[in-house]
Parts: C-alpha cells; sequence; structure tokens
C-alpha cells in the first residue's frame, strides 16, 4: 500500500523517512492510475510520474486554477476555477466544450459571489461526475462530450465520489448517495454532531465522512457507517484527536480497500487499516495537507 501526502509545500509519501518527491511547491490534487501519478502542482502545472520515476510537467494554465483531477480512459479531466473542465490526452490542455453547455449553468454561484469551481470528479464505466461549488453534481454519460445536472445547485457539495455503483457526496447538509447515477438521492445527517460535511470515501462496506458545524467550525470529526446503511453515522474515535481544529477537507480522506488515511490542516496524516475502527498517526509537523492518494502497492 502506498499513501502520498500532498502539501502546502510539497509531495510525500510514507514512510516518513521516504525523499520528498516535489518541493517547495503547493500540492493542489493527486491521484494514481495503475503504476502513473498525477499531480497539481502549484495550481497551475499538470505533472506526471511514470512507473514511480521523475516527475514531467505535462501543461500548465495560465489564467485558471486547476482544482482537481480524473484519469480517464480518454485523457485526464482537470476541473478549474470558473466551472470550466479541461482534458489532457497526450497535448495540451484543451477544453470540455460539452461541460460549458450543461443546462442551468447561470444558475451556478459562490457564497461570497464569486465564479463558482469544478472542486472534485468522480466517475465509474460508464459515467463521470462533476461537483461544481456551488452548482451541484453534473454528469456525463458519453465520455464528456455533454454533460447534465443531477442534484439540486443548492446541495452545496464538497466532494463527489464514485464507487461499485455508488455516487456519494460530502454536502453541507449532510451525505448525498445515489444507486442510480445520479437520479435520486437520499440524504442523511444521523448521528453527525454538525451536517457540514467536506470529504468521503469508502474502505471495504464502510463509508467515512468527514463533518463539522459549519466551514469555520473549530469542532471537526470523521464518522463512519456501513455502506447502504439508513442508520446513524459513528464518530471515528480510537487513535483519533477528539476534535480537529479545522474541517478535515475535500481529498482529505481516502481509502482503498480495508484501508483508508485522514489528512488535516495542521500536517498530521492518520491510518487505519479495519475501515477507520481504529487509527494511528503515520506523520506529524509536516506543512498544511491538501490532499491524499492511497493505493494498493502492484503485484509481480
Amino acid at each position: 500500500m502506498e499513501l502520498w501526502i500532498g502539501t502546502k509545500d510539497g509531495l510525500r509519501k510514507t514512510p516518513a523517512d521516504s525523499p520528498i518527491e516535489i518541493e517547495g511547491e503547493a500540492i493542489t490534487a493527486i491521484a494514481v492510475e495503475g503504476t502513473a501519478r498525477w499531480a497539481i502542482v502549484g495550481g497551475r502545472a499538470l505533472r506526471r510520474s511514470a512507473d514511480g520515476g521523475v516527475w514531467e510537467t505535462l501543461a500548465s494554465l495560465q489564467d485558471l486554477r486547476a482544482n482537481c483531477l480524473l484519469p480517464t480512459s480518454s485523457g485526464v479531466l482537470v476541473g478549474t476555477s470558473e466551472a470550466r473542465l479541461m482534458r489532457h490526452s497526450g497535448g495540451a490542455l484543451e477544453v470540455v466544450e460539452g461541460f460549458g453547455r450543461v443546462a442551468h449553468r447561470d444558475g451556478w454561484y459562490t457564497p461570497w459571489g464569486g465564479p463558482p469551481d469544478v472542486r472534485s470528479l468522480a466517475g465509474n464505466a460508464s459515467t463521470l461526475f462533476a461537483n461544481v461549488h456551488v452548482g451541484g453534481i453534473p454528469r456525463s454519460r458519453d465520455g464528456g462530450d455533454s454533460w447534465e445536472p443531477t442534484v439540486d445547485i443548492d446541495a452545496d457539495v464538497h466532494q463527489v465520489l464514485a464507487h461499485e455503483g455508488w455516487v456519494l457526496a460530502a454536502a453541507a447538509r449532510g451525505l448525498l448517495t445515489s444507486e442510480d447515477d445520479g437520479e435520486s438521492w437520499l440524504l442523511a445527517d444521523e448521528g453527525l454532531h454538525g451536517s457540514y460535511c467536506r470529504a468521503v470515501a469508502v474502505a471495504g462496506d464502510t463509508v467515512l465522512l468527514s463533518a463539522s458545524t459549519g466551514p469555520f467550525s473549530r469542532q471537526a470529526a470523521v464518522y463512519r457507517r456501513p455502506l447502504g446503511s439508513d442508520g446513524e453515522f459513528e464518530r471515528c474515535r480510537n487513535g483519533l484527536p477528539e476534535w480537529f481544529g479545522e474541517n478535515v477537507d475535500t481529498a482529505c480522506v481516502v481509502a482503498t480497500g480495508e484501508a483508508a488515511a485522514v489528512g488535516t490542516s495542521d500536517g498530521s496524516v492518520f491510518l487505519s487499516e479495519d475501515r477507520g475502527g481504529s487509527w494511528s498517526a503515520v506523520a506529524t509537523g509536516l506543512p498544511s495537507v491538501t490532499c491524499l492518494a492511497l493505493s494498493e502497492l502492484p503485484t509481480c
């Protein structure tokens, strides 16, 4: 298992004594595709490390800020500021024109009055999902050529995740789930101390969700609940702090198999190997954690 840690000052991986992969630059997003690693560096540059080799810059943005990425069979999608979607498929980053024609796009907004962002991306074998903040979750069923809205814009989604027939979204009012590719959604917040959610992952058969009382909360926590359950969320306590001092942000809760990791703004990373039942600190004193990626090691 590999755990990659993106911070405001470089990209690292565990164990803690591993060399810093990218030093002196903020890491906005990281993704794993087979033996390749992809990263957004400084909010501008798309970089790739093939087979654990040197990181090469593939493309850069000038007027937009890159927020998230998703490797797909037709290239790497990059979500940006001003709610744009770009694709890299071997050359420059190119605008995904169909995303600019989503119905009700003129109703997207931010609470502070600035332009909205594409905040996270997800996909399964048939459908792509883009989380716009604030603009709901547009989806594409033709590889990104055309897009249509799904959940209500005012759901205020912070992260979307696709997992084995499920679509999950951490939103300002709790966890949204869909079993039909976004045709219908259920909202849940039972057991949470606050319904403001920023990050979601699935470890084994268990949903992990970060929650707090609001965008500037000083009391954030991570919760767990079986996937598909309608019961209450259980707070993850064993090995974690009583409270996180700030929200556990988008892309800072990740999972693969039964393992999961949580990264925090104070530079700590916690690892669980039992679907969030217990945790141990694997890194402390780092620059603020901005994103994580957890993957199984390739087998021979």
